[in-house]
């Protein structure tokens, strides 16, 4: 399955600071971006305006898909995320690609409705997930227990972490005065 995420050097590519006028660096990594998707998503089209914030973007999909989650496990994160924070546009955005990975039809369908994933393990990462962003990361230990006793560690919580940052970045850019935060395909598809 293609990336959606460029794979940038992130040391080399994030500028130090905001250019100081609109600049074209960005759209090498738009250009690759709807080169492996296909399609651009309206996330990134409005992204764009920020150089700086769409490298960003592009950078934390591109470690989240290096770490130690499985790709169904990102899915799992990335949809119980956009779900939890209402928003439209990353639902549709990430259920196209659960789909295009050929996840299971009622694994996605379970993920857009907040309902119980028959994989228990799974099922201990969408609540821990959906827990963490609803709490804006205030958890007990209790929570972080549950999801170590499900199999997983420490490390996977932090892994957690970055794909709420990557989602609360890309929901944030949806929202703001000027984008229409319409659902997918509509709002996310470059003209």
């Amino acid at each position: 399955m293609p990336s959606l995420f460029p794979d940038p050097d992130v040391q080399s590519e994030l500028p130090d600071a905001m250019p100081a006028i609109p600049a074209m660096p960005a759209m090498p990594a738009l250009s690759e971006a709807e080169r492996r998707f296909s399609r651009l998503p309206k996330s990134l089209r409005t992204l764009e305006a920020a150089p700086a914030s769409l490298k960003s973007y592009l950078a934390l999909g591109a470690l989240l898909e290096k770490t130690s989650l499985s790709s169904e496990e990102q899915q799992v994160v990335l949809l119980s995320v956009s779900r939890e924070s209402r928003c439209a546009v990353c639902m549709g955005a990430h259920g196209l690609l659960a789909d295009m990975m050929d996840l299971p039809t009622e694994m996605t369908e379970a993920l857009r409705e907040g309902d119980r994933l028959s994989d228990q393990r799974l099922e201990f990462l969408r609540q821990f997930t959906a827990t963490l962003a609803k709490a804006h990361g205030r958890i007990d230990e209790a929570e972080v227990a549950a999801l170590e006793q499900a199999g997983y560690d420490r490390q996977q919580v932090l892994e957690v972490i970055l794909g709420i940052g990557m989602k609360t970045l890309a929901r944030y850019s949806d929202q703001i005065p000027g984008t229409d935060g319409q659902p997918w395909p509509a709002a996310c598809l470059a003209c």
